[in-house]
């Protein structure tokens, strides 16, 4: 028994076997959990990331918030009296291990040979000479002028460091509270992970909310203009709706969270899903056009044979297409390819036996005008005219292309790797509006930790971290470097007058240096100093803060401070969140040569088995190299640059791509076994099969055009590109590949 008879003769059981499918996914979607915490989409072997982590196991795990207010003046009463008012909540809020603002911050003094330690702020000025005076002090306190205050006093933030086993939205919200409790004049901006993990939280569940229905009616609207029968809706879109559910039920069932890529998915689905049920689709509307009296069983068994083979190797094409996921250095990805991997099969499967099924018990429908010979619609008049045009001048078509690819290419030298993470959220969010003031006013966003070993109270060793401190901070990109050096040397500052040899030095001796640890414990808290060096005085971290819009000014400061400490035997570990944003950078440019040479090679041996030809393999692969070069010309053109979510585009696009030529191919091969000559065989191939890839194609293009309404600027960029990857695959496989056929007549096609 074959297999289009079983399907014909077993309907029943299929249907209700892919009904069973469906209920049995409900279980797992139920538990399906978001993770928006962009530090575990790294791989744990990151260098940087296993730096970060020594660095942490000593000092704590840093999840810093910063809380930024911005007025006329953050010295007046009002704006005073509610930071200092925020500042007490915080610190009896077990949720933070350090809070620090212009009422905890330190100011250290000498005074009859005693060192003075207070906060910055002891009491609220009453008059505007005491204010004038506070501000004075300020511009002389290196613990919080344009450190905690910036240099125009517009601005004061108060830093906390989060502990809390709370969740990040009730962190957030916790903190909403305060703000609304101590209300002021002043506009407040956020910043830091844990209000980055409950934005993008919030966003994404925002956008599953929004984006799923939008895409599912938007394609509901596209089928039936397509088609104009009910079938050609409801059973593509059956496919997409089931294959969606089998695709996000894999997610949890795999032990895996939703990330903030993972919108992308049920995307793709509603994009990728429908593609082999809108061949089926055509196909029936072709056999019921030409052969009016064939019944429905005979048309479904037809359709069947002829789609079984193109259709299995389509989706077999796009599923190691975008299976070259699994090269990517972002978890999220690697875990997208297999989930998309899996809903694309199902999608396969189901169009292939569910769809078939049902058809079955629909009667037959109108002959649609797309294929009738006396009168023709709008596009296949298009692809009539493209294919007379092909024939006559395959050459200028060639030329064309070549042109164009040369034009657009040359944007590529233009082409950037994104530095960090700042552009998951759209650039007027209150978040990108703090970072901004960050850059501009607090000395930079970005940071480098170094972790020294040994005696920290010997001044040989603090002398050396002292010199780093200076010779770093003569780079403008650098705001600040602190270490305990720094807090000794203010410390030398306050129990010496200007004149004395040892003010804003280093002690010569470490009794000296402990002697000024000993009398700052006399007036302040020990514990002032632990983010700098641990209980014992055998680790000390140096802290630099910078900022730096490109790989290349990150790539400077860190060859500057490698050049300084490479024959330090006490600096033993380099860390920091920008050395994690430089090496995930790095690695998702080498993950993209990656994925885009696995995705490339398969697809292209691939089609040399297919079709049992070399020049199978070559020349369909011309659309997918032509497609992926120019859209990074066109990132290039545009400024987009080559972030987290962009370089998922080229193993996507090759995926879906190829399919379009596989079709043309198969309807060449089909038409010339028929004698047809070239010109006949490209303008039926063009009329009908490229009918149906040019819905297919528009139907993807629809599908992922709802990402342009994503919360996420990212997943934006990442619409445009595919879009266009997708129309220049169209492109190709309608335009250049009969063109090339034309001229080369490869021998694959009249076998």
């Amino acid at each position: 028994m074959n297999k289009e008879i079983f399907i014909i003769r077993h309907k029943w059981l299929i249907i209700i076997f892919t009904i069973s499918i469906v209920f049995l996914c409900i279980f797992p979607l139920m538990n399906t959990t978001i993770n928006s915490d962009l530090m575990s989409y790294l791989p744990d072997h990151m260098s940087s990331k296993v730096n970060n982590d020594k660095i942490e196991q000593v000092f704590g795990k840093s999840d810093p918030l910063l809380i930024v207010f911005e007025t006329d003046d953050v010295l007046n009463d009002s704006t005073l009296r509610r930071i200092k008012a925020l500042s007490k909540e915080f610190n009896r809020m077990k949720d933070f291990d350090m809070v620090m603002s212009l009422f905890d911050s330190k100011s250290i003094k000498g005074e009859n040979g005693a060192m003075i330690v207070n906060p910055v702020i002891k009491r609220i000025p009453k008059s505007e000479s005491k204010r004038e005076k506070l501000r004075e002090e300020i511009k002389t306190n290196e613990l919080a002028y344009k450190l905690i205050v910036s240099e125009d006093f517009r601005y004061t933030m108060i830093m906390l460091n989060s502990v809390t086993k709370k969740t990040d939205a009730e962190l957030m919200s916790a903190i909403y509270e305060l703000l609304d409790k101590y209300p002021g004049s002043e506009t407040v901006f956020i910043n830091g992970q844990p209000y980055l993990r409950a934005e993008a939280n919030q966003k994404i569940s925002r956008d599953f909310m929004i984006l799923l229905p939008i895409a599912m009616v938007v394609m509901f609207i596209f089928l039936w203009i397509s088609f104009k029968e009910k079938r050609g809706v409801l059973l593509p879109m059956s496919v997409v709706t089931i294959s969606i559910i089998i695709a996000m039920a894999s997610i949890p069932l795999f032990g895996w969270q939703i990330s903030v890529i993972g919108v992308l998915i049920p995307i793709m689905m509603i994009a990728i899903a429908n593609n082999y049920g809108i061949h089926f689709i055509i196909k029936y509307q072709e056999l019921n056009a030409r052969y009016p009296d064939m019944t429905m069983k005979q048309i479904v068994k037809e359709a069947i044979l002829y789609l079984k083979k193109p259709v299995i190797l389509t989706g077999l094409t796009t599923i190691v297409g975008i299976a070259g996921l699994v090269a990517h250095i972002m978890i999220p990805a690697k875990q997208m390819g297999v989930v998309s991997a899996v809903g694309i099969a199902f999608a396969l499967l189901l169009s292939l036996t569910f769809i078939p099924a049902m058809m079955l018990f629909f009667k037959k429908g109108k002959i649609q005008k797309s294929f009738s010979e006396k009168k023709n619609s709008f596009l296949s008049k298009i692809l009539t005219g493209l294919a007379g045009f092909i024939s006559k001048r395959p050459r200028q078509v060639i030329y064309i292309f070549a042109a164009f690819f040369i034009l657009v290419v040359s944007g590529v030298y233009k082409l950037k790797l994104a530095s960090d993470f700042d552009d998951i959220l759209p650039k007027n969010h209150p978040f990108n509006i703090s970072l901004n003031i960050a850059n501009e006013y607090f000395g930079g966003t970005k940071n480098i930790s170094l972790m020294f070993e040994g005696d920290m109270k010997d001044p040989e060793i603090l002398k050396r971290m002292d010199f780093y401190e200076q010779e770093l901070e003569k780079m403008p990109e650098i705001g600040s470097v602190t270490s305990i050096a720094s807090m000794i040397r203010i410390m030398s500052k306050a129990i010496n007058d200007p004149e004395e040899k040892l003010y804003d030095k280093i002690p010569d001796s470490r009794d000296a240096v402990a002697q000024y640890l000993e009398l700052y414990s006399m007036s302040g808290d020990p514990e002032d100093f632990e983010d700098f060096v641990d209980f014992d005085y055998t680790r000390a971290v140096l802290y630099i803060q910078y900022q730096a819009d490109d790989i290349k000014t990150m790539n400077k400061i860190i060859a500057k401070v490698e050049s300084l400490t490479e024959d330090d035997k006490n600096m033993s570990v380099i860390g920091g969140f920008s050395l994690v944003e430089k090496e995930l950078s790095l690695a998702t440019g080498i993950g993209q040569k990656n994925s885009l040479i696995f995705a490339f090679f398969a697809i292209m041996i691939l089609l040399m088995i297919i079709f049992k030809s070399k020049a199978a393999g070559l020349i369909g692969s011309l659309p997918l190299l032509f497609a992926v070069v120019c859209t990074f010309g066109l990132m290039g053109w545009t400024g987009i640059e080559l972030n987290i979510v962009t370089a998922l585009l080229s193993s996507i696009s090759i995926g879906l791509g190829v399919d379009y030529t596989i079709h043309i191919f198969w309807r060449l091969k089909t038409e010339l076994k028929s004698g047809k000559s070239y010109p006949e065989a490209i303008a039926i191939s063009l009329k009908t099969t490229g009918r149906g890839i040019t819905i297919n194609a528009f139907s993807v293009i629809v599908g992922f055009s709802i990402l342009f309404l994503s919360a996420f600027p990212l997943i934006q960029f990442f619409a445009f590109l595919i879009i266009m990857s997708l129309l220049l695959c169209l492109m190709c496989a309608l335009i250049l590949i009969p063109a090339i056929c034309i001229l080369l007549k490869p021998k694959f096609l009249e076998k």
